[in-house]
Formats: C-alpha cells, sequence, structure tokens
C-alpha cells in the first residue's frame, strides 16, 4: 500500500470543475463495460504508461470501486490469519494490498488535476469518504496494529535489511500518528471526523475550481487592456471577436497586473481574484472554518494541542515552536525590505503623474517600472530568448545531462490525454532507460491552477517498475501559429517541477511506499527548489535561452541584468510567502474549543498579530478562501515548507559553488546521496551526510538580498 495515500498527496491533483464540453480526448462510451475495463488490467504500452486510447470516463468509478475491495479483502486476510505475525504475512502483505487501487487512483487523479469534467467530478465526490473509509479500515484496525507492533518490538532479531526494517519503523509509525492506541469509542469519532474532512475537502476543491471560472473578468472595450501585446491580446479574445477574458490564476496577484495600465481595469482584475471565494456564489468561508474547527478535534482526539502538533510528527520541522521561530527570524527583515521597496514604488507613481496611495493591485506594474529604471531589465526583451521547448529540451534536460547523463527522446507514439501533452523517454548515461516524462504546459479551463508533479508509474523494484512521471504548468496558451514564449518566473517554473521529477526518476527502492518523493513535505521540496539554480547557470543559459525568430544567443547584458535583478521586489515576494504560511500555522493551532465566527476577521488579526500586515500593499499570496494547498490539498499545517527547504536549496547551491560547480562528478553525489534514496534514511541524516553539515540560513539571506 503506498505511503503517499496516507499522506493524502493524491488530494493535491482533486479539483473539479463544470465544463460539459470536455471529455478528457477520451473515447465517448456513454456506460460501464465490466469486461473490458482496461483500468483493471495493467497496460501493455511502454513503462505501463496508462493507455489513454482504451480508457473512458466511465471506467474509473467501476476501477476505483474494485481497488478498494481487492485491498480491503487483501487486509480482511492478513487480520484473520491465524499465524504468527511475520514480515511477508503482514508488512509485505500490506505494502502489496493496494496494487491495483494506487495504478487506477495514479491516473484518476491527474485527470481530475489537469482535465477534469462533470463525470470526474461526480466520482472523485462519490469516492472521498470511501478512501478516508478505506484508510481508517486499515489504520484503526486493531489487530492489524497488534500485529505490526509485535513485529516492531521484536525488529533487531528479525534479520531484514536496511530498506525493509524502514518500512516496519514506518508502517508502525502510521499506525500511531493515524490513531490506532485510542479507545473504540474515539476510533469512531475519529472516523466521522476523517470522512467529514474528505468531503470537506472535495466541496473545497469543486467550489475553488468553480470560483476560478466564475472569477475569469471580461472587458468589452479594448481600451480597457492597453499595455498588453498583440499577442496577449489575441490570446485574450473571446469567440465573438468583441470581447476578452482574463481567467484566474490561484494566486492573488495576476500576472496581467504588470502589464495593464489603466488602474481601473488592474483594481477590477485583483478585486476578481482576491474575492473570487469570498460573498460570491462560490464562497468557502464555512467550507473553511469547518475543516479547520474539525482539524482542531481530530489533533486533540489524538493527543495534541492541536492539528500542526500532530500533522508535523514525521518532518524535519517536528513542532510548530520551530516554524514560528523560522517566521520570527525572517518577517522582520522581509517588511523591512518590503518597506523600502513600497517607498521606491511610491515614488515612481509620483513621477509618472499619479496622485494615489499605492495599494496592492499598483504594486507589479509600478515595480516593473522601477526594474526598468534600476536595471534597465524589460520582461518583454527577454521573452523572446525562452521559448518554451529550447527552455525544456536545451535548458531543463541539458542540464540533467551535464549533472547526472540522461539524455531523452521525444516519443510521438505514446498515447496522452490531452493533444497538447508532450512525452519524452529518459535514458542513463550509458543508454539504459529511466523512463517517461510527459509535459503538460498550458492553462485550460479544465485544469486547476498551479504547477505540480506526479508519478503515473510508481518505481519498485518489488513489482520491476520503473516511473512515469509527468509535470503539469499553467503557461499562457499562445495562438495558433505563435511561439509559447515564457517569462523568467515560468522558465524558473519548469525547472522547478523538473526537479521534483528527477526525484521521482533517481528512486531506487525496492517497495513503492518508501520511492522517490514519498517524503515529508518540508523535504520534498527540496530536490525540485535546487533545481531552478540551472536556469541562470552560465553554461545552461547559453544553450537554451536563444531567440525564438533569429536564433541568437541571449546577450551577456541582458544575463547580467537577470542575475542583477535577482533580489529585486525579494521583500515582497518574502513577505507575501510569510503571510500565507503564517496563514496556514494560525489556521491549525487553533484549539479543539476555538469556534470561528468569521473567517476574514480570523485572517485579518492573524496577519495583524504576526505583523504581516504593515505594509498594506502586500496582501498574502493566498488568501484563506482559496489557499488550496491547506484546505483542498496535503499541505495542512505544510505551507511552511518551502521556506524550510528554500534554506536546503541554497545551503545545498553553496556546497556546489565551492565544489567546483555543475559537474558529473557532482550531480552523482548528489544523486547518489539524497535523490536516489527516497524515505530510506532520516531525512535530516540524509542531508547532513551530503553536506557535511546542518543546513544554515545565511545562503537563503543572501539569495534574497536579506543579508
Amino acid at each position: 500500500m503506498n505511503k503517499v495515500f496516507s499522506l493524502f498527496l493524491i488530494s493535491v491533483l482533486i479539483f473539479a470543475c463544470k465544463d460539459s464540453k470536455t471529455n478528457n480526448n477520451l473515447t465517448s462510451q456513454k456506460t460501464m463495460n465490466i469486461t473490458n475495463n482496461p483500468l483493471l488490467v495493467e497496460s501493455t504500452l511502454p513503462y505501463g504508461a496508462p493507455d489513454f486510447t482504451k480508457i473512458d470516463n466511465s471506467h474509473f468509478r467501476e476501477a476505483l470501486l474494485k481497488g478498494i475491495a481487492e485491498q480491503r479483502a487483501a487486509i480482511d486476510e492478513i487480520v484473520n490469519s491465524t499465524d504468527p505475525a511475520t514480515f511477508d504475512n503482514t508488512v509485505m502483505a500490506m505494502e502489496k494490498s493496494g496494487f491495483l487501487l494506487d495504478r487506477v487512483r495514479n491516473v484518476f487523479s491527474a485527470l481530475t488535476g489537469a482535465h477534469t469534467n462533470d463525470t470526474l467530478q461526480a466520482v472523485q465526490e462519490e469516492m472521498a469518504p470511501k478512501f478516508s473509509e478505506l484508510r481508517d479500515a486499515i489504520y484503526l484496525n486493531d489487530t492489524l496494529f497488534q500485529r505490526v507492533k509485535t513485529l516492531h518490538d521484536k525488529k533487531q532479531s528479525l534479520d531484514l535489511d536496511e530498506e525493509s526494517v524502514k518500512l516496519l519503523e514506518n508502517y508502525f509509525e502510521d499506525f500511531e500518528i493515524a490513531g490506532a492506541n485510542l479507545s473504540q469509542e474515539n476510533k469512531e469519532i475519529l472516523k466521522s471526523y476523517n470522512s467529514r474532512l474528505a468531503t470537506l475537502s472535495n466541496t473545497f476543491n469543486k467550489t475553488l475550481l468553480e470560483a476560478n471560472n466564475a472569477g475569469a473578468v471580461i472587458f468589452t472595450d479594448k481600451s480597457d487592456l492597453a499595455g498588453l501585446s498583440d499577442a496577449e491580446l489575441k490570446s485574450l479574445e473571446m469567440e465573438d471577436g468583441k470581447s476578452w477574458k482574463i481567467a484566474l490564476q490561484n494566486t492573488t496577484q495576476q500576472p496581467l497586473l504588470q502589464s495593464l495600465e489603466k488602474r481601473e481595469t488592474r483594481e477590477k482584475l485583483f478585486q476578481a481574484a482576491w474575492l473570487r471565494a469570498d460573498g460570491t456564489a462560490h464562497d468557502t468561508k464555512a467550507i473553511i472554518t469547518e475543516i479547520a474547527e474539525l482539524r482542531a478535534k481530530k489533533g486533540a482526539l489524538l493527543g495534541f494541542a492541536n492539528y500542526a502538533e500532530w500533522s508535523l510528527q514525521n518532518t524535519m520541522a517536528k513542532v510548530p515552536e520551530n516554524i514560528f521561530k523560522l517566521f520570527e527570524g525572517l518577517v522582520p527583515s522581509a517588511t523591512a525590505k518590503a518597506g523600502q521597496e513600497a517607498k521606491e514604488i511610491q515614488e515612481m507613481i509620483q513621477k509618472t503623474g499619479g496622485d494615489f496611495t499605492l495599494a496592492p493591485w499598483d504594486w507589479n506594474h509600478y515595480a516593473e517600472m522601477v526594474r526598468k529604471v534600476k536595471y534597465d531589465l524589460d520582461e518583454n526583451q527577454i521573452k523572446p530568448y525562452f521559448e518554451l521547448k529550447s527552455v525544456l529540451e536545451k535548458g531543463v534536460f541539458f542540464a540533467a545531462e551535464k549533472l547526472y547523463g540522461i539524455t531523452y527522446k521525444a516519443r510521438t507514439d505514446i498515447p496522452t490525454y490531452h493533444k497538447d501533452v508532450l512525452v519524452y523517454e529518459l535514458f542513463e548515461e550509458n543508454g539504459d532507460p529511466l523512463g517517461l516524462f510527459y509535459g503538460d504546459f498550458f492553462s485550460r479551463p479544465s485544469k486547476r491552477g498551479g504547477a505540480w508533479m506526479s508519478n503515473f508509474v510508481d518505481q519498485s523494484k518489488l513489482y520491476n517498475k520503473k516511473p512515469v512521471i509527468y509535470n503539469v504548468c499553467n503557461y499562457p496558451k499562445p495562438v495558433a501559429g505563435e511561439p509559447a514564449l515564457l517569462t523568467y518566473d515560468e522558465v524558473e517554473t519548469m525547472f522547478h517541477e523538473f526537479g521534483h521529477a528527477l526525484h521521482g526518476f533517481f528512486a531506487d527502492q525496492q517497495y513503492p511506499s518508501l520511492s522517490g518523493t514519498s517524503v515529508a513535505r518540508d523535504f520534498v521540496e527540496f530536490p525540485s527548489q535546487f533545481n531552478e539554480n540551472w536556469a541562470l547557470y552560465p553554461e545552461i543559459l547559453k544553450n537554451y535561452a536563444r531567440h525564438y525568430q533569429t536564433g541568437e544567443q541571449i546577450p551577456q547584458t541582458l544575463i547580467d541584468k537577470i542575475k542583477k535583478s535577482g533580489t529585486f521586489n525579494q521583500g515582497y515576494s518574502l513577505t507575501e510567502n510569510l503571510a500565507a504560511s503564517n496563514l496556514d500555522m494560525q489556521w491549525h493551532t487553533i484549539g479543539s474549543a476555538i469556534k470561528i465566527e468569521d473567517a476574514n476577521a480570523f485572517e485579518k488579526e492573524a496577519l495583524h498579530r504576526t505583523k504581516l500586515d504593515v505594509v498594506a500593499a502586500v496582501p498574502p499570496r493566498y488568501r484563506s478562501t482559496y489557499f488550496a494547498h491547506i484546505f483542498g490539498s496535503g499541505y495542512a499545517a505544510g505551507y511552511y515548507s518551502y521556506l524550510w527547504t528554500e534554506m536546503l536549496h541554497h545551503d545545498a547551491y553553496n556546497w556546489f559553488e565551492t565544489h567546483d560547480g555543475l559537474n558529473r562528478e557532482n550531480g552523482q553525489r548528489l544523486r547518489d546521496m539524497i535523490l536516489s534514496r527516497g524515505n530510506t534514511l532520516p531525512l535530516e541524516k540524509m542531508y547532513k551526510d551530503w553536506r557535511g553539515s546542518d543546513p544554515k540560513i545565511e545562503p537563503m539571506l543572501k539569495a534574497r538580498g536579506l543579508q
């Protein structure tokens, strides 16, 4: 049984939308055919990749139900066994029990995240409580727990290899964390909490995607969109040719706010994003307050002061106090720098004839002006050098070749769930196959916001499986015939998500539940953030950053400008991140007796109490009402992990800088000691063994321009 299931990482991808026109590029079959359901048998495609020419929406419900039934039967067989517990008949049997369900859920989660529709939405709504009930049936089963506990108590005498010992320890810890030591009465209460939370999380995701789609802003006067390029206008143009629609990204700030010249337009777009799920037909305030209150009760039932204390047990941070300590060390410097940036922007407003006080919807527009003046850098100058496929193949893949020796080959014969998805086969330096990579880069109404990585097929030696991995992004799709040109932030996102992919591709584990990215939240972002560093590395940048029309290599003058502007706006960036991270922790450190009467008032007080509202023009990266990471995904009490791992990745890059930089030897060392180890070692030890010391925060502060 895959441990990803227990961490709810599957739920990261469970978002839905109302779009009856979407059919996932699958067949149009209307009824289930149980005997011919392709999800019930392993795919014959290379690497076991899902065959989307055979899979129909209607196949999922039956396949998921069968997967649940098979796992329940396998667990019952373990529980009802009269044989003494052994590693094989208990732990190994549990590990194998969810094989079918995991395989089906991998495909189901990919579609519900990246290309959903009404049919899939209905299935996920039905399945959410069933998945919760299945987990409880396993981890709250006392007979099963006692068998695992018996083995755990005598693990030193079992003659197990290191990875098998770690598997046993993980299962034992999972049982304890899940509530295996509770009384039967409290187990029933916990089950009711878990079932309700699963339903609420699914409802939040569904409501939010509807809010994102309904919140799109339509303009009928072209002059309102002054500042946008002809290509941008063309991509926003609606079918009538007389109106333009700006879809909402899941973050507070919207990308086009940087370019839009009319202040009224900027405010309209910002407010649409800010209020998308607050006071609209898709209001989430009641949902998030119930989630937070139920989580607090769950934490108390399990013996903790709050939900965060319970949730952080297997992380690097361990306890909320360590996270708040990290925040306290960053907030003063971040807000002070943001305040300085605000003054510069206010001066620019006045210099350009503005007679108003800086507001959140003004920040990006005037910050870009400040950047142009301070660093002579215009985003439109550099975008022509960042064509999507060149960034991917000659940048992301090229860096992976230089570090790890891997190469690639485009595969046009592998079916995908959408025509825009690219597929590549990756190979080891000696030519051995490594796995399949899918890239799904453009936004669409059927895709949730953000960017992520996950697996169609998990690596494991147990099943002789190599990984099949996909990256999903939300870049604006260009009109037909136009190139897909990226901003530098979007370039970094591509490197980031492929860092996750490398963590999955280099997995070398016997057991799927320990494989690849099945690590704590505050470690899983380390490989991805670290991989961003190569986007600006001279050897890599010069290879991929070529003008899409002339083939000219990006000039050194532009490279210098990008680097010099690297610390620009970092006060804003860090403050908005800290504000979101703090909101997460505030929601999840409430006591079980707390009743939240007003979600907006709670949010306002949380920001004020932690002094993250001192720069009024810097809002949280995510408002509570659309904070999908924590209310619809697996990052509850875990959004801090982006800052935690940022510390790790800057510290790690500092090691590379002092050890001859990007080369095969350094890459192989990182692969061998971290990227290939999955969850087989304590994460603190894994990092320290590689680094030679504990991580230091100074490289992060320097990179942010705070030191």
